[in-house]
């Protein structure tokens, strides 16, 4: 390592230590000063109550120095008058307070003692700490000051230029000097043909996706060709089906373009304060009317739970939810919906059914898009829900905390 960082770190170092030091030194003084009042004062309390056998604010109390013959200070007297006693009570404090001062003093002296002592080890702990932070900022440094001659120019381009195009391919320099250039290459060519591979599978079950209703509406409307001007059951039929495949499929193009947006960054939060209580109460009093075939229970935070959000895209995630509770729920079974804090104090949302379940492997990649479970494919659907739900609560800053079993149920949270 350079002097120069040596000296930097030396520098903050003992700015954060002094600084650390300053304010143990100044909360001594205040605390010093509390217990130098707090004792004196609870013993004349004591002494008052004792004589007395009370304490009373119209009490008169009074201070007067006693001297000697020559006049000097002698003595502190302490004199408190109650109108109901027929003696003051009177109390000579200079010696008492002395051996208190005494006191006081040593413990204080003790203290600040302690304090410096530690300041010792503070600044040894917080230059440990900084160690490793200067050691990669020289690190850097050297590498920023670092010059490569035309060779190690020519090298890195022809190595670029004779990489494969397979996924395996890794460029490999056989330079010790230009390792973090190949390892960095390295890292960049594998995200790259990661990012290549969700976008093909994307696209591919997407096509997939959409080919079933266009192959449906396409098949309904031969049928309409032939037979359906003159068979009337026929027409109704064929109406009804492709009325139920475009709906389906503008569901689908609809999901496609909010996660296109929201990966092209097009989609903006608009945070305000959203109750949790009454986000939820909303979205539980929609499941009771379009939903009749479940029983519905809220359980409401109390008190109400407030974060920053966006209320519309955190009632999607929450609707996204509710309806997958309800397809995996057989009619006349519960779904509880609930808003709280957990152990953490962190808030939450939580919708809990009581349907067919997951397997552990499920629940691993249920956010992933268009991932559908075998014993989900019997159910109508996209796949697309959960990735959607899974992209609000991200931007939000949340997480989701899923617990599923095999035939008793799900329950998912919503921590924000």
């Amino acid at each position: 390592m350079s002097s120069v960082p040596n000296k930097n770190m030396n520098s903050i170092t003992t700015r954060l230590t002094a600084g650390r030091l300053g304010k143990a030194l100044a909360r001594l003084f205040f605390r010093g000063l509390f217990w130098l009042f707090l004792v004196p004062a609870a013993y004349l309390a004591v002494r008052e109550h004792t004589a007395f056998g009370r304490l009373s604010v119209k009490t008169e109390r009074e201070f007067t120095i006693v001297r000697d013959t020559a006049g000097e200070p002698e003595d502190l007297l302490y004199t408190a008058r109650d109108g109901e006693a027929a003696e003051p009570l009177r109390i000579r404090l200079w010696s008492s307070l002395r051996i208190w001062l005494i006191v006081w003093g040593v413990l204080l002296g003790l203290q600040f003692i302690g304090i410096l002592i530690a300041y010792q080890s503070e600044k040894r702990r917080v230059r440990e700490i900084l160690t490793p932070l200067y050691e990669l900022a020289a690190q850097a440094e050297a590498l920023s000051q670092m010059e490569f001659g035309e060779d190690k120019y020519r090298l890195i381009e022809d190595a670029v230029s004779h990489l494969g195009a397979d996924d395996g391919a890794r460029l490999k320099l056989g330079d010790s000097d230009l390792a973090g250039v190949e390892a960095a290459i390295n890292n960049l060519l594998t995200r790259i043909r990661e990012s290549n591979r969700q976008q093909a599978r994307f696209v591919n079950d997407a096509s997939h996706e959409l080919r079933t209703p266009i192959a449906v509406i396409s098949g309904y409307a031969d049928i309409l060709a032939r037979w359906g001007k003159d068979d009337e059951k026929v027409l109704n039929e064929s109406i009804a089906a492709i009325r139920t495949e475009t709906q389906r499929m503008k569901h689908l193009v609809e999901q496609l373009l909010f996660l296109a947006r929201g990966d092209a960054g097009r989609t903006q939060l608009q945070k305000e304060d959203v109750s949790l209580n009454a986000l939820m109460r909303e979205a539980y009093e929609e499941s009771l009317m379009i939903d009749e075939a479940h029983v519905y229970r809220f359980t409401e935070a109390e008190p109400d739970v407030t974060v920053q959000a966006d209320p519309g895209l955190l009632k999607q995630a929450v609707r996204i939810l509710l309806d997958n509770a309800a397809k995996y729920t057989a009619a006349g079974d519960e779904i509880l919906l609930r808003t709280g804090r957990d152990d953490n104090g962190r808030p939450f949302l939580q919708v809990q059914d009581t349907g067919i379940g997951m397997a552990r492997a499920d629940v691993e990649h249920m956010f992933e898009r268009f991932y559908r479970a075998d014993e989900a494919r019997s159910v109508e659907g996209t796949g697309l829900g959960l990735s959607i739900a899974k992209w609000i609560v991200d931007k939000h800053g949340g997480h989701f905390e899923v617990l599923s079993r095999e035939d008793l149920g799900t329950r998912i949270r919503i921590v924000l």
